[in-house]
């Protein structure tokens, strides 16, 4: 179906951040296949252990034990502090399930109609609850009616969501992006998330985090949250999770991971052999090669350089970044640098129409990140002066 607009290329081999086409041209990707491929493309051991698993059991169902399942369950409760996992395949199908969870969370407590606190320039995936909970109007368009059971407040603005705990005694639970990535890679200020948690436990509100851009070790920490002192009761994951491997999850801790019973969710491929194992490969990657330091270290390198070879340069907005989400904002829509940049043999993609964002393997290097930054500041001058 006529659901992508692509791009006039097409890949057939990839190693690291880099990828040929099927005319033998190489490109740099700058962004792994939109936060997905953490590891780069075809790492050795990812590949490896995909084809162990795949030459032992792929799937069989959730009816039956997956000791990979549990195991995988145990490491990211180890590596969160969450107690609880659902497996689902998709980071809207993870979102999905924290909205069920939320709703069933407020009928168990007497709220007839639950009601989730949801933000402006959200993104949560595009099911019908979670579109209805993303905070764009074009990924709603055309699908109306929309579900009932949310409201919308402005991103980083905690007064707002105070407003509504004053003023809507149905409210159950917030769904949160700890960093906006769809909306322009926008980062709160330093105590939004603490003082939402504030507010929840003040008013017995589950807080949701939808980690699914932000998560395993993108921006910088194993899940965006660990860069304050809180706790979710709800975190979904996806898109690096599986290197590729198409595997979410929906963590919840305390009151929250003993709302679902036996027949209240459920996933046919959720968390099958295949893709846990090459999660929990993932996992192992990224923890024994220094990746989230890695990650830290080479965001504040590519924002530094982004912001100096930028300086002064008319209709540059801003430099966002934390660890490798990385934005550029321009005061015009520039979502024709996306095929400039393919022209150069870069990868890269627009958001929210004026956000150049960069969504850089964990495995890159620093000479990459230079060849990334040189790039994409040329592009963005010549862009502008035109």
């Amino acid at each position: 179906m006529n659901t992508y607009a692509q791009l006039p290329v097409t890949f057939v081999k990839g190693e690291g951040v880099w990828l040929w086409d099927d005319q033998g041209e190489r490109y740099l990707d700058a962004l792994a296949g939109v936060a997905v491929c953490g590891l780069g493309h075809c790492h050795p051991r990812l590949a490896e252990a995909l084809c162990k698993q795949a030459r032992t059991l792929i799937h069989t169902s959730n009816v039956y034990v997956i000791e990979k399942q549990e195991q995988l369950a145990t490491r990211l409760a180890g590596l969160s502090g969450m107690e609880k996992v659902f497996f689902c395949n998709s980071g809207a199908e993870a979102n999905e399930a924290a909205i069920k969870l939320a709703r069933l969370y407020g009928h168990n407590n007497g709220v007839e109609l639950p009601t989730i606190v949801v933000m402006e320039r959200s993104f949560h995936g595009r099911t019908m609850a979670t579109l209805t909970a993303t905070g764009n109007r074009k990924v709603q368009a055309g699908f109306e009616p929309l579900l009932s059971g949310f409201v919308r407040v402005p991103y980083n603005n905690i007064e707002a969501v105070r407003q509504v705990a004053v003023n809507n005694k149905s409210v159950v639970a917030v769904l949160v992006e700890p960093f906006q990535g769809e909306g322009g890679v926008n980062i709160p200020q330093a105590r939004y998330l603490q003082e939402l948690r504030s507010l929840c436990d003040e008013y017995n509100w589950l807080l949701m985090l939808d980690e699914v851009q932000s998560g395993i070790g993108r921006s910088g920490q194993w899940f965006a949250f660990q860069h304050t002192e809180i706790m979710p009761d709800v975190m979904t994951l996806a898109k690096g999770l599986g290197s590729g491997v198409p595997i979410g999850a929906c963590l919840a801790s305390g009151i929250a991971s003993k709302t679902f019973q036996p027949g209240n969710h459920a996933s046919t491929f959720g968390g099958n052999p295949l893709v846990c194992a090459a999660a929990a490969e993932t996992l192992a990657v990224i923890e024994e090669e220094g990746l989230i330091a890695h990650a830290r270290t080479l965001g504040a390198f590519i924002h530094e350089r982004l912001e100096a070879q930028l300086a002064g340069v008319s209709d540059v907005i801003e430099v966002r970044s934390q660890g490798l989400m990385i934005g550029i904002e321009l005061a015009v829509p520039c979502t024709a640098l996306v095929k400039k940049a393919l022209e150069k043999k870069l990868l890269i993609n627009v958001t929210s129409e004026k956000v150049v964002r960069l969504l850089p393997a964990l495995v890159m290097q620093q000479d990459e990140a230079e060849l990334v930054v040189d790039t994409v500041s040329q592009l963005i001058k010549e862009f502008l002066s035109s």
